[in-house]
């Protein structure tokens, strides 16, 4: 493992990539890592990915339901495996390429810590494979603002525990 953060974009292809926007959070790597890690209670901050549940082994089941960002608000059941797990830093689940379902991709979260009080979060969607073009453009901007949403509340959630971590710990002074 090296100190760089995992770079998405410099191992897709840029044309089948959605990524959020980075996000910058006043609070530690591991607050953002605690809160990525604790599945069962994506559903009080997550907009996007309501339900998750996984042990997060490699190569486990990530099964989770998803809001479908279309339109209709309905919820979508997806299951991706872990690839990736290097704690306050990166983890990673793909969706493997199948002949009944021809659409891989990879979802990478990436965690970059900026000092010990803060970091940043990114993450991505690398749609793979002959199909992901056509994944790109079907699904893109939704995928995208799926993505920026949880950003955003991940931000908010983090924030707010570090706040109240940090309250806890002056009036225990």
């Amino acid at each position: 493992m090296t100190d760089a953060p995992f770079d998405p974009f410099a191992v897709y292809d840029n044309a089948t990539l959605v990524a959020s926007e980075p996000v910058e959070i006043d609070a530690p790597a591991s607050v953002v890592w605690e809160i990525l890690t604790d599945m069962p209670r994506y559903g009080a901050w997550n907009p996007f990915c309501v339900r998750a549940e996984s042990t997060l082994e490699i190569g486990a089941p990530v099964t989770m339901s998803l809001v479908d960002y279309t339109g209709g608000g309905q919820l979508a059941p997806n299951i991706e495996y872990v690839c990736a797990f290097e704690p306050e830093r990166l983890l990673s689940w793909e969706l493997r390429d199948d002949p009944a379902w021809p659409y891989p991709a990879r979802r990478d979260q990436v965690i970059e810590a900026l000092g010990p009080e803060r970091c940043r979060y990114l993450s991505t969607d690398a749609f793979l494979g002959p199909n992901g073009i056509h994944v790109m453009h079907f699904c893109g901007a939704w995928v995208k603002r799926a993505f920026d949403d949880t950003a955003k509340a991940l931000k908010k959630r983090a924030e707010a525990i570090h706040a109240e971590r940090i309250g806890q710990q002056g009036m225990a002074a």
